[in-house]
Order: C-alpha cells, then sequence, then structure tokens
C-alpha cells in the first residue's frame, strides 16, 4: 500500500523534525571533531554544532503556530550557538523565522521557499564565505529544493531529493578547498548540515514518531584529536552575545575589521551573536560594549589547544586558575592550563586576563563608580576542563588559590570527582594555601616535577609539604580596598588611614589571611618584608622566589634586587597581578613569595 503523502506540516511537526537532526548531531559529534581542518584543525565542529543543538532541545518551544515555532527554534539556536558553524546554523534559522508568513500550516513549496531565501541571511553573517564549506552546501540545497517545489508536493520526497543533492554537494568540498584535499576529508560543518538533513528526513519516513530527548543525558563531548595545522593566524577563538536595541550587523563588522579572521555576525535587532579570530579578545570586547550589553564570552586558546593534542610533553596534565599570576611564557613551557576567574564591575563581566588585562582594569577601576567583585570559575566550566585534560593525559594534577579565600577549590574538587567518574583516570586536587606569586610557585615547582619524570602520587605527596616551605607577604599603599572588598573591617580601614598606616600582609599556613606589621610608610614596609624574609630563608636553600605587583613595577624591581642579593637567584618571574586580585586589594600592591627547598 503507498504511504499517505505529506503535504503540509505544522509547527508541532516543524520543531520535532528539528529535534531529530538534533538527535542525529548528538550521535555523530566525534566523526565531525575528528574531519575538522577549516579554518583551524581545532577538532570542534561537532562539540559546537552539538552545543547549539543541545540548547534547541532545552529552550525551544513547539507551538502549533509556525511561525512562533520557527522564531522559538532560531532564538534557541542563536542562544547556544557555539563556533563558526553554529552560528552560521543559528543565523540561517533566523533567516528562515524571518521569512516564514503567519500561517497555520506549511506546504513543500512555502518550505522550500522560505529556506531558499533563508541563504541570504547566512551569507550576510559571514565576513569571507568560502565555496567548499557548510555555507555552499546549505546553498545548494535550498536553491535545489527550490527548483522542485512546483513539481513536488510530497514534503518527504522533498528531503529525501534535497538529501541527495546535499550528499553530493558535501563530496564536492574535498575537491574545493586545498586543505580539505590534504586531509582527504570533507568539510566538517558541512557535514554536519547534512547529518542534521538526515534526521529531518528520518523524522518522516519513521511515520513522525514524537522524540524525547532528556536534556540532562545530553552529553557534549568536547574536542581530543586535533589534526595538527602548520599555522594559527590569530591565537584565541573569541565569541559572544550581545543584546540591545536596533543592533545593527554591519556596526558590528566596522568594529571588528581588523581584528582577525573568521568572522561570523549572526541575530536579531535585538540580539547578536559574533565569533571571530583574534588575538587581542580584550581590546575587541571593549569595542564592542559600546554598542551593546555583552551577556556572554567565550574566549579559548587554539595555539595551547593545538599544543597539548598534537605535542603533548607530559604524561601528567597540571591546572590551575588565574590567580597564580604565572607569565604566558612559562605557561606554555609546562603547557600548564589556566582556569579563569571573573571579574565584575556591576552588570559587567570580564575574564580575568583573556577579555580584560591588568592596565585596562586599573584604567576602569580609577573611573567606575562601582567597586570591582570577582566570580569564581564554575563547576560546568571545571568539568569540561578536566574532562578535556583527561582525554589527552595519564592522570591530572589541579592546584589552587587558598580555599580560605575563595571557593575556587572547592568547585575544582567537586568537578574532579565527576570527571574522574567518567574518565576513569586520577585526578588529584591541591589546596595551595597560598595566592599570587605564591601559588605561582607552588605550580611551577609541580610542573618542574612532572617535567622531571615523577609519580603523580610522589608530586601530590611533595605538594602537601609546600605550603610549610613558602612565605608570601603582600605591601600596601592604601587599605581602602581591602575594606571594600571585606578584606579588612571598616573600623580598622578607618583608623589605618587616620594613621597613615601601610598595612603588610601575610597568608598564614591554614590560608587565610593576616596584618603582619603596621608600618607608615611605602620604604619602611619594603624593609619590613625583606627582614622577615631573610630570618625566614636563614641558611636554607630557597628554591625560588616571585613577586607580582599592580602598577608598582618600581618596587617590584627593588625587591628582586634586594632577593637576588640575599639568594645569588634571579625571580623566577615578575608579574602583574591578576585584575581578580587588583579588585581586593587595589593598585599599588607588591607580593613577594618565596619557596624554600
Amino acid at each position: 500500500m503507498e504511504k499517505t503523502k505529506i503535504t503540509e506540516i505544522n509547527g508541532i511537526q516543524l520543531y520535532n523534525s528539528f529535534i531529530a537532526g538534533a538527535q542525529r548531531i548528538f550521535e555523530n559529534q566525534q566523526l565531525l571533531n575528528k574531519i575538522n581542518v577549516f579554518p583551524v584543525a581545532d577538532a570542534d565542529t561537532g562539540t559546537n554544532l552539538a552545543s547549539t543543538m543541545r540548547s534547541i532541545v532545552n529552550a525551544a518551544q513547539p507551538q502549533a503556530n509556525l511561525k512562533l515555532t520557527a522564531i522559538s527554534l532560531a532564538d534557541a539556536a542563536l542562544t547556544g550557538a557555539r563556533g563558526n558553524s553554529g552560528i552560521i546554523f543559528a543565523q540561517f534559522l533566523y533567516g528562515f523565522s524571518n521569512e516564514i508568513k503567519e500561517e497555520e500550516t506549511l506546504s513543500a513549496s512555502a518550505f522550500a521557499e522560505y529556506m531558499k531565501n533563508a541563504v541570504r541571511y547566512a551569507y550576510e553573517a559571514i565576513a569571507n564565505p568560502m565555496e567548499g564549506t557548510m555555507i555552499s552546501v546549505i546553498k545548494d540545497w535550498a536553491e535545489y529544493i527550490y527548483q522542485l517545489k512546483d513539481h513536488i508536493e510530497d514534503f518527504l520526497k522533498m528531503l529525501l531529493d534535497g538529501l541527495i543533492k546535499a550528499v553530493e554537494s558535501l563530496n564536492s568540498t574535498t575537491s574545493k578547498m586545498a586543505v580539505l584535499a590534504k586531509a582527504g576529508v570533507v568539510d566538517a560543518g558541512a557535514k554536519g548540515f547534512v547529518v542534521f538533513l538526515e534526521g529531518m528526513f528520518d523524522y518522516f519516513k519513521s511515520g513522525q514518531a514524537e522524540i524525547h530527548i532528556n536534556p540532562d543525558a545530553i552529553v557534549i563531548e568536547e574536542a581530543v584529536d586535533a589534526i595538527s595545522h602548520d599555522d594559527i593566524t590569530f591565537r584565541f577563538c573569541t565569541e559572544a552575545m550581545i543584546s540591545g536595541s536596533n543592533l545593527k550587523r554591519e556596526d558590528f563588522a566596522r568594529v571588528m575589521e581588523g581584528f582577525g579572521d573568521s568572522m561570523v555576525i549572526a541575530g536579531s535587532p535585538s540580539k547578536m551573536r559574533i565569533h571571530i579570530h583574534t588575538d587581542e579578545p580584550w581590546k575587541l570586547f571593549e569595542e564592542i560594549a559600546n554598542i551593546g550589553t555583552i551577556t556572554y564570552k567565550k574566549v579559548d586558546d587554539m595555539v595551547m589547544q593545538n599544543d597539548i593534542a598534537s605535542n603533548r610533553k607530559y604524561p601528567i596534565g597540571l591546572l590551575t586558575d588565574s590567580t597564580c599570576d604565572i607569565p604566558n611564557d612559562l605557561q606554555e613551557k609546562y603547557q600548564i592550563q589556566v582556569v579563569p576567574l571573573t571579574v565584575h564591575f556591576g552588570d559587567e563581566f570580564f575574564i580575568d586576563r583573556i577579555t580584560i588585562q591588568p592596565e585596562q582594569f586599573f584604567k576602569k577601576l580609577e573611573t567606575s563608580k562601582v567597586h570591582p567583585t570577582s566570580a569564581q570559575p564554575t563547576f560546568p566550566e571545571f568539568v569540561n576542563r578536566y574532562n578535556y585534560l583527561s582525554s589527552h593525559f595519564d592522570s591530572v594534577i589541579g592546584v589552587h588559590i587558598s580555599s580560605g579565600m575563595s571557593g575556587t577549590w572547592q568547585n575544582s574538587l567537586n568537578a574532579s570527582r565527576k570527571a574522574m567518574e567518567e574518565s576513569k583516570k586520577k585526578i588529584s586536587v591541591v589546596d595551595s594555601k597560598r595566592l599570587s606569586s605564591g601559588l605561582g610557585l607552588v605550580v611551577l615547582r609541580t610542573a618542574e616535577a612532572i617535567a622531571d619524570g615523577k609519580s603523580h602520587d610522589e608530586i601530590v605527596a611533595e605538594m602537601e609539604t609546600w605550603t610549610a616551605k613558602s612565605k608570601i607577604l603582600v605591601t600596601s599603599r592604601t587599605m581602602k580596598f581591602m575594606v571594600r572588598s571585606g578584606r579588612v573591617s571598616q573600623s580598622k580601614g578607618l583608623l589605618g588611614k587616620l594613621l597613615g598606616i601601610k598595612p603588610i600582609v601575610t597568608v598564614l599556613n591554614h590560608g587565610k589571611t593576616e596584618v603582619f606589621g603596621k608600618p607608615f610608610s611605602e620604604k619602611s614596609s619594603m624593609q619590613m618584608v625583606m627582614q622577615e624574609m631573610k630570618r625566614f630563608i636563614g641558611d636554607q636553600a630557597v628554591w625560588g622566589y616571585a613577586i607580582t605587583h599592580s602598577a608598582n613595577l618600581e618596587a617590584a624591581n627593588w625587591y628582586a634586587s634586594q632577593m637576588e642579593a640575599v639568594t645569588g637567584q634571579k625571580p623566577v618571574f615578575i608579574n602583574q597581578a591578576s585584575p581578580v586580585l587588583a579588585a581586593n586589594v587595589g593598585t599599588g600592591v607588591v607580593a613577594l613569595s618565596v619557596l624554600l627547598r
């Protein structure tokens, strides 16, 4: 018996067909990641498309009204869009939702017309559209079903013929781009679109059975097998969501031009999603903030990701947080992974050392009417990072800012337990009971031990003794910021201001701060610190010392010269303190840390 033709669909059927497409993406994440070589081989196309689809599953609301359903699907896709492919797909859906008319049902002919018209929106989102990629396969598919619209009334027949054309277009991507031909693969984003179409087709072919996906059961598989590439033109894969009124693509394009490549801008007048590869995400976000309110930011270091995937140096992975203040060259040398905290000025938020640098922070601190606050990385952020590291390393060690000052260590510990259950890899999370240069020294000594070939358990056992072998002293020009951040009481702060006290703060071995001294000048404060450090060192061997500062390089260099005279060693590093720390102590602060052998 011949199957009944499907000549019209309603909003519920449209929604279910998209969920079926999403399900197929979830099932093919690994394959899409594995073949991802364009625009850079960072092996994340499957992850990005799956994240976009997860947002559709979580947020889109099926309704009988076709236009409302299409708008809901497009808005959900834009909210969760990730990567080039996810944002292009979201913009294509936005075009479809914008073109679709107010009607109860959708004919195959109208579906084809709206999809063809939506292609223009997707092309407009991309700064430099490349043939042989996802966008060209979307165009070939949409134009082909448009040609069929006056000859085919059956949705199933149209989707089947369109799918055959899409597969043909997909296969041609290999010959259209040299990078795909060299790797012997098709374009990953284009493959993802074809996979989505397969899911839509199967939904109608199998009798339109309603699909139920448990959002909590959706697993997003982070990129694992990066295909090595010769040249990353810009370091950071940068994304953001911006809300506002009367947002215009051309305004974003004007601001973003010159910052990098792989630029994609998608969205509506009230919500925009941007993607770009750039070396200076902090400067870009400064400019973007003048257009609208940034509600979401994501910045991935593609150089570090590719280095770990294709050139792993050690069997043990090392994770810390941005309060360690370790310079970038040392992070790269030891492949240290850093999870950033965030800095908040009211509703504005910044990713520590990624979307705001110390110099920018100090300028904003001077002009802002709102005192900044900081926030620890979230549990999901740590789970994702541990899952990523577990896929590349035999085991992982995490070491963080003192648990007495932040919940970062606890979140990391909780996340490590979940990651261990899933990966079956050993993960140890250590409370350094230190911060800034003190934490940095512990992290670098751990990195050195890993490089020396010591075992995971040997290193963790030694780390427990390093707190007692270390000391950190922090000098400050004022108590104002310590009072604001709650580190010092209002009454003590007022007394300190009246007396002109330049406090010295130390971090005790239980991981909490205490006022060490109360000199009346910065010079006497620094001399007192050196006297205490000489006493602490005595005749013992020093592993290393490090200095961090908040816009006070002169004092940092003075400490370095004094310590070199005492130890005969150059500092392990001198660096600006992270904005997260400066938010709590202000400018002019210097932290001197020593770690004994």
